[in-house]
């Protein structure tokens, strides 16, 4: 079966959220989070978060990207209780069963999300409006090049190489 985890290609999820997820926590896109929240307090980092943010189902933290990895039936169980607890203790979920069958329905869009694209295919999300004032996600793919898909998941594509001399240990001019 498939999942997502979250992924990162430079440090920007910490300076663009309020809480960056940590690279290979399991994310689901997480919209629900905003369902309680007047469009007029969707600014700054939160307005980041609503605009492209998956959110981890570990720190509850948000991710820019997430790709697919394979999962478990017993970690998919345990994200379902976990989802659950959380519903219940941020969201206020009106029992357990009400709960368990929405973080039920959470994980198994994630599933099905996932079902079709290649272990390592990058998502990423963009949520909005539409005109009947609901949120709105959409979600595009990054594609492993052929024979990527024996690459290790979350493989560092490229390294931010700071070009100030300063900072590498050389002399200002």
């Amino acid at each position: 079966m498939k999942f997502l985890a979250t992924i990162r290609f430079d440090p920007s999820d910490d300076h663009v959220f309020e809480i960056a997820a940590a690279p290979g926590e399991w994310a689901i896109p997480g919209g629900f989070t905003f369902a309680h929240l007047p469009r007029d307090a969707l600014v700054g980092k939160v307005r980041q978060a609503f605009a492209n943010g998956f959110i981890s189902l570990v720190s509850h933290g948000h991710s820019t990207f997430a790709s697919v990895v394979e999962i478990s039936d017993a970690e998919l169980s345990t994200l379902v209780e976990g989802l659950a607890d959380h519903l219940a203790l941020s969201y206020g979920a009106p029992d357990r069963a009400a709960a368990m069958q929405a973080a039920r329905g959470e994980l198994d869009f994630v599933v099905e999300l996932c079902r079709d694209a290649d272990i390592n295919t990058v998502f990423s999300l963009r949520r909005s409006y539409n005109e009947a004032e609901e949120i709105h996600e959409e979600f595009r793919t990054i594609v492993p090049a052929d024979g990527a898909n024996q690459v290790r998941a979350h493989t560092r594509v490229w390294e931010i190489v700071d070009d100030d001399p300063v900072l590498r240990g050389g002399a200002a001019k």
